[in-house]
């Protein structure tokens, strides 16, 4: 009983010794002796001058502490730093620390960095020097022929850091991603190594990517080989600060895929889902969810892309985009095609408003399809758009055309009313650019009411100048069609559609019609033919009315 109380009392003893030791080796162990190589070994390995507060050591947890660190950027880009933290916990293998003064690394966590990336417009970025004054030895001295570091660390974490993501030398507000957390295992210039990053986007929204990145390319590290899995959670796009605020583009979506890189070359496989999106500057965010299947491949020395596979669903709507983009300084340029063929109307009525598309107030497209072949061309922010687009058996319901066209009673007669305007076919060529909305060759066939053809614009307000003319049967008495055949304007009653998209005026256009009357009537008497004066007096009278 006596041997295990002494062996109890020994064993105490010896812990004590050991946690005295413990706790009074720092005390002997001048851990900020060792700044100068830890600034140097660091800032050699990364080509960027390094500089670290004053450091501690806890021999329990085998870490070194420094109050703060910061990693000079490139100085083509700016004289402030690239990175900054409030505090470096760099892990240390202890026994060659104490007997050797050896510093062996197993472990790096900056707390809450501040870190800033900027791009030139040339796709040069801020980190793309990193490593490369790390390069030593004669093979250094020959071109391509650079040797890589040789720094390895078990684990490299950032811990609720704060990334700025810019342009170089631009007046933009750089994209702010914050509560950033990577974490980097077996870390090394020269082999793979895997990777996992969380954040929270600008705006709303989170993403989180992980995968397998490395060797770090020793000249140029934004090349670096990278196979990675991307998941995006109500991201907010006109936030990011990748499209011009200018173009009017934004909305809320969610986005799964991949993305492999070979460093030069890179393919993106995946599924984007748009809600609340918006792609006009007068436009409103959309009620229904845009969905697109798509496969890019990118050029990345090139800053250029193309859109192999775009499968756009919007319901049961289906499209397809294909084509090219381009970064041209702080622009986006793109080169597009989109083909929606037979396209449900009841899908795309919602989506109207988003393209800054207004019909008439009170007014919706009902069954029917859209056909369209539309090109995409210019910067994101001044796109231009053309093309012919075709509406086949639909329905205006909650706006009644022949009233309108009632209106025209000073030709005589009235149109034939309804609530609602069936339109068989309706196509037109149109082209959509930033000064304005053009129609050509508008031809729209109304069962009820006879064939409309003319040509417009609209405003970016919204204001209508349309010219038209009205082939009109049925509902309309004679005095439409006498003027008609005496205005030598092919059949058509001309008239001018004036006011706005969402309360559009249908103005008689008289003087083109009595001109027509009159050269009509003067052409009978110069050649002698028929009863003249019948003739003028019975057309005027049905443009006119009679008295």
């Amino acid at each position: 009983m006596n041997s295990n109380k002494r062996g109890l009392k020994i064993a105490a003893i010896i812990v004590a010794v050991v946690l005295v030791i413990l706790i009074a080796l720092p005390l002997f162990i001048n851990i900020n002796s060792y700044r100068p190589r830890i600034e140097s070994a660091v800032s050699s390995a990364l080509g960027r001058k390094v500089t670290i507060g004053d450091l501690g050591l806890s021999i329990l947890s085998g870490h070194v502490s420094a109050g703060t660190i910061a990693i000079a950027d490139d100085p083509a880009f700016s004289d402030a730093p690239f990175v900054t933290a409030k505090a470096l916990k760099v892990g240390v293998e202890l026994m060659p620390l104490i007997f050797s003064k050896k510093v062996n690394v197993t472990d790096i966590t900056l707390d809450s960095p501040q870190i800033t990336l900027l791009k030139t417009a040339d796709g040069k970025w801020n980190f793309s020097s990193i490593g490369g004054a790390a390069q030593k030895g004669p093979e250094s001295e020959k071109p391509g022929g650079s040797v890589p570091t040789n720094l390895s660390i078990a684990k490299l974490s950032v811990d609720h850091g704060r990334l700025s993501v810019g342009k170089a030398n631009s007046h933009a507000k750089p994209a702010v991603y914050e509560d950033v957390n990577v974490v980097v295992k077996n870390f090394s210039f020269t082999s793979e190594f895997p990777f996992q990053l969380k954040a929270k986007l600008p705006g709303s929204g989170d993403a989180n990517v992980s995968g397998k990145a490395g060797p770090i390319d020793a000249e140029d590290a934004a090349k670096t080989p990278l196979a990675a899995t991307v998941k995006v959670n109500n991201m907010n796009i006109a936030a990011l600060g990748i499209i011009d605020p200018s173009s009017g583009i934004a909305g809320l979506a969610d986005y799964s895929g991949n993305l492999d890189s070979d460093g030069g070359r890179a393919k993106a496989i995946g599924v984007f889902t748009g809600k609340q999106l918006k792609f006009s500057p007068n436009g409103s965010p959309a009620p229904k969810t845009v969905v697109i299947k798509h496969t890019v491949n990118l050029d990345l020395d090139r800053q250029a892309g193309t859109i192999e596979q775009g499968d756009v669903s919007i319901g049961t709507a289906q499209a397809h985009l294909t084509g090219t983009f381009q970064t041209q300084g702080e622009s986006e340029v793109v080169n597009l095609k989109l083909n929606a063929p037979s396209m449900p109307v009841d899908e795309l009525n919602p989506m109207l408003p988003s393209v800054g598309v207004n019909i008439p107030s009170g007014s919706q497209l009902k069954g029917g399809t859209l056909s369209a072949e539309l090109a995409i061309e210019g910067p994101v922010n001044r796109l231009v758009i053309t093309g012919p687009v075709r509406l086949a058996n639909t329905e205006l319901a909650n706006f009644d055309l022949g009233s309108k066209l009632g209106a025209l009673s000073a030709f005589a007669g009235r149109a034939a009313s309804s609530p609602n305007t069936s339109i068989e076919n309706a196509s037109l060529d149109a082209r959509v650019a930033p000064e304005g909305t053009k129609a050509d060759n508008i031809n729209v066939a109304l069962p009820a009411l006879g064939v409309i053809t003319g040509a417009g614009t609209i405003s970016p307000q919204g204001a209508l100048a349309f010219k038209m003319l009205a082939d009109l049967h049925g509902g309309v008495v004679g005095g439409l069609s006498k003027v008609s055949q005496v205005s030598g304007n092919s059949g058509g009653i001309p008239f001018a559609i004036e006011g706005t998209t969402s309360n559009p005026k249908f103005v008689p256009e008289m003087a083109g019609a009595v001109g027509g009357v009159v050269k009509s009537g003067l052409t009978n008497v110069a050649t002698g033919q028929g009863a003249v004066t019948g003739s003028v007096k019975k057309g005027v009278g049905g443009l006119i009315g009679h008295n």
